[in-house]
């Protein structure tokens, strides 16, 4: 009974053996190549790249600011307001520098008036001084034909002496009241200026950003009160630390990200000035980059410049090349005739000299290396593939 047994699971077995031999085994035909597009693994010179934040400004700006302390009577703009150059925009009380100004206005007429009459008081010194020479001319030819006495002639000296300090002294009044006149002039010429000041107009043509009073407010001197910008031409204002404003040359291309919507755009300026902070001891630097002419986003929106640093070694590949899952970034690397996928530690991407479609690779790869671009969604791992050489098999 037992022999029986074992000869019938022998044959059970060589049954089966013989079944899984002959019987067809799916997933082993051969798949087709997948025709892909590669791109090789490079090593270049990248400059390294930093961001800086700043904010979008026109070109030139001002800070309207009072040079008086008076209360404001009249503000006649507000913020977003077109103004022309010497258009009036704050009006100040005058009423004190206009008594000034009157009051200057009648010393300068006093001083006309003065000056006249130390001219009449020249003319008659001077009418008297030729009178008293012709008589000291008359008694000193009869004196000298014995006609006139001694006395006679000495009067006649002292009458001429006498008529000569009063033409020095008429002189004399004459220079002072043109020195008054002048001063009087100055002072009128002051008063009227200082009475300009309460009628404050704009320095350009622009717009105004931003109304800091109100009627009734005290304005004093220094103290702003509107706030405007020229049209035209923008820029923008960022801060940069000590050791990379020294990288940082006037002339510089810059690539400027606007944040003016949802879609960022991006501009090329130039660096126009690299000024020393106010602050001495925060060690930053202001640097303007001036932006095109075409460019044109509201005052105050924010902007990321993008400077270029020192270069360094790196290993890029083109963007398309990068498969993103989540937190995972891989590509398909070509080994022989498959497709392998390969998990890589990517960068940003590249800015300055280098395409902005280049990714720098920060591991994961070699150089030399083909990795498949834009892979096609039937591309697996270990996918038989056949890369392309100018849109054409290899």
């Amino acid at each position: 009974m037992e022999t029986r047994q074992i000869l019938f699971s022998v044959a059970a077995v060589v049954i089966v053996t013989g079944c899984g031999r002959d019987g067809h085994q799916p997933g082993t035909a051969a798949r087709p190549a997948i025709d892909v597009a590669t791109a090789v693994v490079a090593s270049v010179n990248l400059p390294e790249v930093y961001d800086a934040g700043g904010v979008v400004r026109a070109r030139t700006t001002a800070a309207i600011t009072s040079r008086l302390l008076a209360p404001v009577l009249e503000v006649r703009v507000a913020a977003g307001s077109i103004v022309r150059r010497g258009q009036v925009l704050v009006r100040l009380d005058d009423r004190d520098l206009t008594a000034q100004q009157r009051r200057a206005g009648a010393g300068h007429t006093a001083a006309e008036q003065g000056g006249r009459a130390a001219e009449a008081d020249r003319e008659a010194a001077r009418s008297a001084l030729a009178l008293a020479k012709a008589h000291h001319s008359r008694i000193a030819l009869l004196h000298q034909r014995a006609s006139a006495t001694d006395d006679e002639l000495d009067q006649a000296v002292a009458s001429l002496r006498g008529t000569e300090a009063r033409v020095a002294l008429a002189d004399a009044r004459v220079a002072e009241a043109a020195a008054a006149l002048s001063a009087a002039s100055a002072g009128a010429d002051a008063a009227d200026v200082g009475a300009s000041w309460t009628v404050i107009t704009a320095p350009f043509d622009g717009v105004v950003t931003e109304k800091l009073v109100e009627a009734g407010n005290m304005a004093a001197p220094g103290m702003p009160l509107v706030r405007m910008e020229q049209g035209g031409a923008m820029r923008v204002d960022v801060r940069l630390d000590e050791s990379r404003a020294a990288g940082v040359n006037l002339g510089d291309a810059v690539d400027v990200l606007l944040d003016a919507s949802a879609h960022p755009r991006p501009a090329t300026g130039r660096v126009a000035e690299i000024a020393r902070s106010v602050e001495a001891g925060a060690h930053a630097f202001l640097v303007k980059i001036d932006l095109p002419g075409e460019v044109h986003v509201a005052s105050g929106t924010f902007a990321r410049a993008h400077f270029n640093g020192p270069s360094h070694r790196a290993l890029v590949v083109p963007d398309v090349a990068l498969v993103r899952h989540g937190q995972l970034t891989s590509v398909f690397v070509v080994e022989g005739d498959r497709a392998r996928v390969r998990l890589v530690s990517a960068g940003d991407a590249a800015h300055g000299s280098a395409p902005a479609s280049v990714v720098e690779v920060l591991s994961g790869l070699a150089p030399g290396e083909y990795v498949v671009v834009s892979p096609p969604p039937a591309l697996h791992d270990s996918a038989p593939v056949r890369m392309l050489s100018n849109g054409r098999a290899s």
